[in-house]
């Protein structure tokens, strides 16, 4: 009897792990148009360019994981926002954001968010973001407007939320209000 329950065992194990590796495929094989679509317009937008030839997003690439990568447009200017602070991956930010797929459809924005009690301001500590979002707002300072463009290893990945498909590549506009209680160096 024990050694059935432990064939049982196996065999429900093995189903499973089958099971969890066919729904993986199948969602990599039922998102192939997506995806293809929202690589060629991630590859696109890389190539984008100034109308003086000089490229239009600024190539972020983490020190931690130097095979991934975020773009980013300031459409401020930067010289105006020197010497103001920029978050820590452990700190509080207020933003105001709107997010869109790779085709411009509104997927999200901050007007959504009621969390400071202030319409349109969304508080959250930058490492409770999606990874993408965390390393724009950390190139970023107070003050700062950007277009960011998170491929979707650094967004939801295969991740399906409802409202945004696996496999999306997504385009934040950012703008960095606040820091809030910055963190104090010893």
């Amino acid at each position: 009897m024990k050694k059935l329950l432990i064939a049982i065992a196996l065999i429900a194990g093995l189903s499973a792990g089958w099971s969890c590796s066919n729904d993986e495929q199948t969602t990599w094989d039922k998102y192939k148009d997506w995806r293809e679509l929202n690589n060629a317009w991630l590859a696109e937008m890389q190539t984008k360019t100034n109308p003086d030839g000089t490229p239009y997003y600024k190539v972020i690439i983490p020190e931690w994981n130097p095979a991934t990568f975020v773009l980013i447009h300031y459409f401020n200017d930067r010289a105006e926002t020197e010497g103001k602070l920029s978050p820590l991956y452990t700190s509080f930010t207020d933003t105001r954001y709107k997010l869109h797929d790779c085709n411009g459809t509104g997927i999200d924005s901050s007007t959504f968010v009621m969390q400071t009690g202030v319409q349109g301001i969304y508080r959250s500590q930058v490492s409770g973001n999606v990874q993408g979002y965390a390393i724009a707002l950390m190139d970023m300072r107070c003050g700062d407007t950007a277009e960011v463009l998170v491929p979707y290893g650094l967004g939801y990945g295969a991740q399906n939320t409802g409202t945004i498909l696996p496999y999306s590549n997504l385009r934040f506009n950012i703008r960095l209000v606040d820091i809030t209680n910055y963190e104090t160096l010893p």
